[in-house]
């Protein structure tokens, strides 16, 4: 005879509660359901009291997967050095060696799911600005909304103790679930926030870094340097991050749209650049360098992209990081298809060079070793890669923290996604910091590079209300 949702369910947390008392140990339980589709926005805005500082929202530009978090029962953190990624994955097996899951299962991104990422150098996370963050976080939901193609799945993760009672847990459940399915008819974004201030950080200084380091090419081996720079906002009251995702996912379509909360602070963005996707054993990369800015209408757009594909600076730039990242897929895939030549991306405010690589992975081999192989890519470090790294913390001067680091999320069934942290922001209380980054090359000017990265900040500026860069 089959048996109810609710009664397996519920068996499994009894399952899961007593293998925690037989192992003395902490066990992961996850039950998974269909449900009906839900705004995954409003999921969000849900739990802006009752979770907040414990949310994060993902979609991909393809809109396949969407994914919401609330909550968090389980905080993975790895120290700050090289192995880190190592760190991270060991603490991720080893929950999953023992965790319960009962419902919808083998479905992708649902289940007991861990989202977050790494800053974009772990030898350099000190200062206050990333302290809620620090080198790497991630974390497992209470509750998660997955929308997989068209479907939507509920999520409920337990973290089940020796010591805990069943009842207990019936009773969060119901309590939790009742609250959620409630609150999404009331959960209304904030209104209009007037915009205070806009000031730009040491932009004499950072112009002259590029100078700097144009010198530095020239004379020395190193071929490429990314340096960034950062504008701060400040608004007239608290910035809703939920808001701010509303307009990203209007303005920048093509983008993947996330954010991760950390305390009070919130890391949010629109960023093009896919890391690494991996699905079963197929993997999938993007190779994105060499920028323009958008045409004022169609024609001058037109000319502007074909002088993009034609511009040699940009291409050397582009093809350091096709190179890179075909290179380290050759090293633990079994087959590589690398397209003979770039195309055109075209966003709302920027249009870039753009060569997607797809590989079937050797077995084995997990998503976080693909991370740990391509960060950081010559689009966001340089050449030569550890070189590049060292100056870029010594010259730029810009607690980089989790802009153009990894985030994503990687589910039990091993797949997952990673994008490179972009046309991003950290919001905190009523500010916000956005970062933008250029390829400093031989040929390249301060001056070009400066209004280049201008019009890197305008995606988070349109979304946040700021002044944008001509």
């Amino acid at each position: 005879m089959a048996i109810s949702e609710e009664t397996e369910q519920f068996q499994g947390l009894a399952s899961a509660i007593q293998k925690a008392k037989d192992l003395n140990d902490q066990v992961l339980f996850s039950h998974i359901k269909k449900i009906q589709g839900t705004n995954p926005l409003s999921f969000y805005q849900a739990g802006r009291e009752r979770y907040a500082g414990e949310r994060f929202f993902w979609e991909d530009p393809a809109k396949e997967i969407t994914i919401t978090g609330l909550g968090n029962v389980k905080t993975l953190k790895a120290a700050a050095n090289a192995e880190r990624y190592r760190e991270v994955e060991k603490s991720w097996i080893k929950l999953q060696e023992t965790a319960v899951k009962t419902g919808v299962t083998e479905v992708e991104a649902t289940g007991p799911l861990l989202f977050g990422g790494f800053s974009f150098d772990y030898e350099s996370n000190s200062t206050l600005l990333w302290n809620q963050f620090g080198d790497n976080l991630f974390y497992i939901p209470a509750f998660m909304l997955s929308i997989v193609g068209k479907q939507a799945y509920l999520t409920t993760n337990l973290l089940c103790s020796p010591d805990d009672s069943e009842k207990l847990f019936r009773d969060m459940i119901n309590e939790r679930e009742a609250f959620l399915f409630e609150s999404l008819d009331g959960a209304a974004l904030c209104g209009l926030n007037s915009l205070v201030k806009q000031r730009e950080a040491r932009p004499e200084e950072w112009k002259r870094t590029v100078t700097e380091a144009v010198e530095e090419i020239k004379t020395t081996d190193l071929d490429k340097i990314v340096l960034a720079r950062e504008l701060r906002l400040t608004f007239e009251r608290s910035i809703d991050s939920g808001k701010v995702l509303e307009q990203l996912i209007a303005e920048q379509p093509l983008s993947y749209i996330f954010s991760l909360e950390a305390g009070g602070d919130c890391f949010v963005g629109a960023t093009p650049e896919r890391l690494i996707k991996k699905q079963g054993n197929e993997v999938f990369s993007t190779c994105l360098a060499g920028s323009m800015g958008r045409g004022k209408d169609e024609h001058e757009d037109v000319i502007l992209g074909n002088e993009l594909l034609q511009d040699q600076k940009n291409l050397q730039e582009h093809q350091y990081v096709v190179s890179m990242i075909s290179n380290a897929f050759d090293a633990v895939c079994e087959k590589v298809l690398v397209p003979d030549g770039p195309r055109l991306m075209k966003n709302r405010h920027i249009q870039h060079l753009y060569t997607p690589i797809r590989g079937v992975a050797k077995e084995g081999i997990t998503i976080l070793q693909f991370v740990e192989n391509l960060h950081p890519t010559p689009a966001m470090g340089g050449l030569p890669k550890e070189k590049a790294v060292i100056r870029i913390r010594e010259m730029e001067g810009l607690e980089r923290g989790f802009y153009a680091g990894p985030l994503g999320w990687m589910d039990t069934y091993g797949n997952g996604e990673f994008a490179v942290g972009i046309r991003s922001a950290l919001i905190q209380d009523n500010e916000a910091s956005l970062f933008a980054g250029c390829g400093v090359v031989e040929d390249s000017t301060a001056v070009a590079e400066y209004r280049e990265t201008g019009i890197k900040f305008n995606p988070m500026l349109s979304a946040l209300g700021g002044n944008l860069n001509e």
